[in-house]
């Protein structure tokens, strides 16, 4: 049994690792010319951040995440920029204003009009 916990927490160790270096990644990439970010890799990088946020208190022996590890702060974080990658709520673009066209008769603008 205890092999199989030592196998267990060397795994937790390795994928914790992996979830940092990924966010470490994404944090580099997500950077864009201008001091703009790319909502998609921010996004990503958020939830990267909140699943390494989980699973280091299973890790034995390794430091904290090198960010505010605050959960509830990271998971807002992932759905603002979730939203922000898709577009949705807030960050939806605007949609163009639709204007009444009615049928009328033929003018120098619209010589041909309107014909059913």
């Amino acid at each position: 049994m205890d092999d199989l916990a030592t196998v267990r927490a060397q795994e937790y160790a390795k994928t914790y690792d992996t979830l940092l270096e990924a966010a470490a990644r994404l944090d580099m990439l997500r950077r864009l010319e201008g001091g703009s970010v790319d909502p998609h890799a921010t996004a990503a990088m958020n939830a990267v951040r909140f699943a390494a946020t989980i699973l280091w208190p299973a890790v034995p022996g390794v430091p904290p995440p090198g960010y505010r590890h605050d959960s509830e702060y990271l998971l807002q974080l992932a759905a603002n920029w979730r939203e922000a990658a898709l577009e949705l709520g807030e960050f939806a673009p605007q949609r163009p204003a639709l204007r009444l066209v009615s049928a009328g008769e033929p003018d120098e603008e619209h010589p041909i009009g309107n014909r059913r």
